[in-house]
């Protein structure tokens, strides 16, 4: 089989890139070691940069998204009894976030691929990438059938931090940058109304919790947990107990509980690797940066990625050029790297770590009584989370 773009990975960043290619008249081939039904199955953040929301709808997946998402104007942050509202539009010139689950991205753009008869194959075993040093890379894989050789062009990593693409470079042109955070996010989905029409953030003794949403019906709550805790240590009630500690007293008022949909443990991580490219290998998402959850950056920066690429393989396509394919790595660095500051930064102001001391904690909600008192200091904090220009 031969096609213009192989790729590997279809979460929502390979598929999405599948589909602006395919748009573009460029053929792909997506090949996904899981089921259809299990990538489904995987429950991840959703809240939309104004750029995502943009490129998603210039794929032309953004129909349900419109319909059924959930459009922000702010956020909240609640630290030694305060509740303080970052406004984004006033500081941001109108823009806004949407949240819109990364499932349902997903579920929109498989049958995008399918109406269009892009070509997926769910369940490739034992995917390998061969001959990257040529012009002509290829991979094959394993299906029920027997073993497959598919030749392209390029090829798109969009497999995440522990797929094959990544680890098919010589790791001698790589350069790894991590930091591993002492601490790990316990998240509760429940069928339940959420406690507020927006996220709310919480700086506590205890440590971080977070408000969200998947829905008018659905909320996704999280908190700050040793690094080492299990799904096992957080039975409900002691969730609950724990989230409502953490809030102001009027908002955990407003707390509504059910019984948990899906529960798992994030233990968090800031990492990025150098470059993104190798001859006519691209990192794409997760295969090349993670960042901290509490920004909501992960999808994002993915969709960056997949935007950066897209526009430079349309440039070799229809002109012949090159250029953008050259400074992929460098303009995906460029804003991951921002990004990452923002993450952690953010990170590193709402949660409550270790090592801190007395005066560590009293600078740290004198930071935060500042940044959020401050014109300047919001239009920062709304600037990053509404989304860096791509261009």
């Amino acid at each position: 089989m031969q096609t213009q773009v192989g790729i590997i990975g279809a979460g929502p960043s390979g598929l999405l890139l599948s589909q602006l290619l395919h748009l573009a008249g460029i053929e792909t081939v997506v090949l996904e070691r899981r089921s259809a039904e299990y990538v489904l199955s995987r429950i991840r953040a959703g809240v939309l940069e104004q750029g995502t929301v943009d490129i998603l709808d210039r794929a032309g997946v953004g129909e349900r998204m419109h319909r059924e998402g959930l459009v922000h104007e702010g956020i909240e942050v609640c630290f030694a009894g305060n509740r303080r509202r970052v406004d984004f539009p006033s500081v941001t010139g109108g823009k806004t976030v949407t949240v819109y689950g990364q499932t349902e991205i997903t579920r929109d753009l498989m049958e995008a691929r399918r109406a269009s008869g892009g070509v997926v194959i769910y369940e490739a075993a034992d995917v390998a990438i061969h001959d990257l040093d040529t012009e002509r890379p290829r991979l094959t894989y394993r299906t029920d059938t027997g073993t497959h050789d598919l030749g392209c062009d390029f090829v798109a990593g969009c497999d995440g931090f522990h797929g094959i693409s990544r680890r098919s470079i010589p790791p001698s042109h790589l350069t790894a940058y991590e930091r591993i955070y002492p601490f790990a996010w316990m998240g509760l989905l429940s069928e339940s109304r959420p406690i507020s029409d927006e996220l709310i953030y919480a700086n506590h003794e205890r440590g971080f919790a977070l408000c969200s949403m998947r829905s008018r019906t659905r909320s996704r709550y999280y908190v700050q947990c040793p690094r080492d805790d299990t799904v096992d240590d957080w039975p409900d009630d002691r969730f609950w107990d724990e989230l409502a500690r953490r809030l102001p007293a009027d908002a955990a008022a407003c707390l509504e509980t059910g019984p948990a949909l899906e529960k798992s443990v994030a233990a968090f991580r800031s990492f990025v690797v150098e470059p993104m490219r190798y001859n006519r290998l691209f990192l794409v998402g997760d295969a090349a940066h993670i960042v901290p959850a509490t920004g909501a950056k992960g999808l994002n920066l993915a969709a960056a990625d997949v935007y950066y690429l897209w526009r430079a393989l349309c440039d070799f396509y229809r002109y012949g050029k090159s250029e953008r394919l050259d400074s992929y790595s460098q303009d995906c660095l460029s804003r991951v790297w921002k990004t990452q500051r923002f993450s952690s930064w953010y990170t590193s102001l709402l949660h409550r770590f270790p090592e801190h001391t007395g005066f560590d904690r009293r600078i740290q909600l004198a930071e935060l009584d500042y940044v959020l008192g401050s014109r300047a200091g919001r239009t920062t904090i709304a600037e990053n989370y509404v989304g860096l220009p791509l261009d």
